[in-house]
């Protein structure tokens, strides 16, 4: 009995870095450090080997490549870029819009108006060179009194200003628009072609 107690503590030590839960005695999981452990059987089934055809895959490489040799001898074939093409029967002459005659009453409004809107735009150019030339000259006379006082500021000031571009302006339309006028919605009928290759 003192021998089995002695076996059971040399037990003990050997496996005392294993983790294991409280000690059970005949359990019939648990095996000896000196047996041979033995995982427990697969249950998956051994997958099926697909019977492989050497002609059937051989008939469809010779395919594959008969296809590249066809695709490698005919030379790309080109989309053509219709947007950039112009119908002939767009480009005739002949075809110009007619527009109704407009009364002499109207015709004198408009031209009236135009003669007002020359008057107008051409007052605005004067007033805007006017205004530029007094910001130049006012300009010059403060680099010059800038230069008097300090070289490096006058150089600072006079360097590009590299963004100050891009500039956008809108020039003004034919016709001032209309208020509360609401464009209708035109219909779009798409009449892309489609290209396969």
């Amino acid at each position: 009995m003192l021998a089995a107690a002695g076996r059971g503590l040399r037990g003990a030590r050997l496996s005392s870095w294993l983790p294991q839960a409280a000690p059970s005695r005949g359990s019939h999981w648990q095996t000896s450090l000196l047996t041979v452990r033995a995982s427990l059987p697969a249950r998956a089934q051994p997958k099926k080997k697909k019977k492989v055809d050497v002609k059937k895959e051989q008939a469809q490489k010779d395919r594959m490549k008969k296809k590249i040799r066809k695709l490698e001898k005919a030379a790309p074939e080109m989309i053509p870029i219709e947007d950039f093409i112009t119908p002939l029967k767009y480009s005739d002459s002949n075809r110009v819009r007619s527009l109704p005659p407009l009364s002499f009453e109207e015709t004198e409004r408009r031209v009236l108006l135009m003669k007002k809107w020359c008057l107008f735009k051409q007052n605005q150019d004067k007033a805007e060179k006017a205004a530029i030339q007094a910001l130049v000259e006012a300009q010059q006379e403060a680099l010059k009194e800038l230069r008097l006082e300090s070289e490096e500021l006058y150089q600072a000031a006079i360097r590009r200003d590299e963004g100050l571009f891009p500039f956008e302006r809108d020039g003004p339309d034919y016709t001032p628009p209309l208020p509360g006028y609401d464009p209708p919605e035109g219909k779009c009928v798409d009449i892309t072609k489609v290209y396969t290759q």
